[in-house]
């Protein structure tokens, strides 16, 4: 399977297509919306979230909400649309780059002295066709009972205490946070962190963990660095713009602790198969899913662009100067653990259809019914 985005921040659409996701998974658009919805939502987002109203149009690959097996294409309308494809727009160039952004690494790589070339696809707006891609992936996903969530473990130096057990305890624990945070009195610290980060000019970042649970054993391989489950998370959340850092089950805890007190032991009884009473490996070992919850963190740096501009360099000009301000949040963590499932979602969707095959979910359902048989039994 694979997902080609297409777009820009301020260009007339952004939109993304699904190659090789399998015929007769039913989609709901209302689902996507909801989706988009959480994208936009959370304590300290900017502007720009007032002015859009995101809604996804399906334009191909489905026929009364069915999927066809061909390729998936969606749309999502920009309102606040400035530049086009097919006309000379009025905006005038940007020659100063902005810290933490790709603006001056991008005109590197492009040669191009204008940023605004650069910072128009590099923006996080691009994450708005993920969210799409995410949220199909998530109704496919639910045919198999795999449910994902994640919630915000701490904003600058504010953590939470209260931890959930499960995604429904995620789910209830959250219904009403401003932060996606299961943790009220804490949460009240992060609004007030982000509060006076607003009042000072500035931006803070985060800890978004997620949860996956329904995965059985299985997913993932360890013959190839490539195909290993743990890697592709890897890989697909640190693609998301702002994430700095990824750790599953202990993570970097892992460092501080000896194998005896970190390992989880295996167990076996007739009636619960091959079980652990710890998940200290996030649900992965050697590449492949363990059967336990799937469990794994990012790291979100704080917003790039500052309303008070760090120093930078006039591209044209070679002078000191400060950066350029554009538009942005202070603190947009809820949307990154959006994104963050999204970009789950995906993976596990991928290496699904890699073991069980990705021509037609009556096949796929039929081959994993299989593969749960005989999981049963015991080794030849």
């Amino acid at each position: 399977m694979r997902i080609l985005t297409a777009g820009e921040s301020h260009g007339e659409y952004n939109l993304a297509i699904i190659e090789g996701f399998p015929k007769g998974v039913k989609i709901e658009e209302s689902f996507i919306n909801s989706e988009l919805r959480r994208r936009m939502s959370g304590y300290g987002r900017g502007a720009r979230m007032s002015i859009e109203d995101d809604k996804v149009c399906i334009v191909s690959g489905l026929r009364n909400k069915i999927t066809l097996g061909s390729p998936i294409a969606v749309l999502v309308k920009n309102r606040d649309s400035k530049i086009s494809s097919r006309k000379k727009d009025n905006l005038p160039a940007l020659n100063v780059p902005r810290p933490s952004h790709a603006d001056l690494a991008g005109a590197f790589k492009y040669n191009d002295k204008d940023v605004r070339n650069i910072l128009e696809r590099a923006s996080a707006r691009e994450t708005v066709s993920r969210v799409c891609t995410g949220a199909i992936c998530k109704q496919f996903l639910s045919q198999f009972e795999i449910k994902i969530a994640g919630f915000t473990l701490s904003v600058g130096g504010v953590r939470c205490t209260k931890l959930p057990k499960n995604i429904s305890e995620i789910r209830r624990s959250t219904k009403n946070s401003l932060l996606n945070c299961p943790d009220s009195s804490a949460e009240k610290k992060m609004i007030k962190a982000i509060d006076n980060c607003r009042k000072n000019k500035d931006t803070l970042g985060g800890v978004i963990q997620i949860r996956i649970e329904g995965v059985s054993a299985g997913i993932g391989d360890f013959t190839h660095f490539d195909r290993r489950l743990d890697a592709r998370l890897a890989y697909y959340l640190m693609s998301i713009p702002a994430v700095k850092g990824f750790e599953i089950g202990l993570g970097f805890e892992y460092s501080r602790r000896k194998g005896s007190l970190s390992h989880d032991s295996i167990y076996y009884s007739p009636r619960k198969g091959f079980f652990r009473k710890s998940n200290n490996s996030g649900g992965i070992e050697g590449g492949v899913s363990t059967g336990e919850p799937i469990v794994c963190r990012i790291a979100m740096k704080p917003i790039a662009t500052l309303q008070k501009p760090l120093d930078s360099v006039n591209l044209c000009s070679l002078k000191q100067t400060k950066a350029v301000v554009e538009r942005s949040d202070t603190c947009a963590i809820e949307a990154c653990g959006v994104i963050a499932e999204s970009m789950s979602a995906f993976v596990l969707t991928e290496l699904f259809l890699d073991k069980f095959g990705r021509d037609s979910l009556s096949d796929i359902k039929s081959n994993y019914r299989n593969f749960l048989k005989s999981r049963k039994k015991r080794f030849s």
